[in-house]
């Protein structure tokens, strides 16, 4: 029995396994608390624009936030306020580099390239007295 190459592709193809869908994720500290931690992250995100998970962590720690036990903690909460439409996750493409953003639903997607292009030429330049 011949299959060739169109064949063998489509066998491969089918008896592969979908990729399992994630289920909602629940966290478990006290409404209040849970509350209050996404309320500081959103005004973070809001005030100071479209940050990474670094940024958003390295403002968190200057903030002082009693909750969070931790970057991944951190990242749990940002995943549960994404899927609840607090928060949402974009893309800056330059070049051959991704950077993933959180940003909330009001930022303009046209200003956040502009915005992190300048963030980042201007970090890289010494600046003169």
């Amino acid at each position: 029995m011949i299959w060739g190459i169109g064949g063998r592709m489509f066998l491969r193809y089918f008896s592969t396994k979908p990729k399992p869908k994630m289920k909602p994720i629940e966290l478990n500290m006290p409404p209040e608390q849970t509350e209050t931690i996404t309320r500081v992250i959103f005004n973070i995100v809001k005030e100071h624009g479209p940050l990474t998970v670094a940024e958003t962590w390295d403002r968190v720690k200057e903030v002082g936030l009693r909750g969070l036990t931790g970057k991944s903690h951190m990242k749990i909460a940002l995943r549960w306020m994404r899927e609840r439409q607090k928060l949402r996750l974009i893309c800056n493409h330059v070049g051959p580099h991704k950077q993933f953003l959180y940003t909330t639903w009001f930022t303009k997607s046209n200003n956040i390239k502009q915005a992190k292009s300048v963030s980042h030429s201007s970090q890289s330049q010494p600046k003169l007295p």
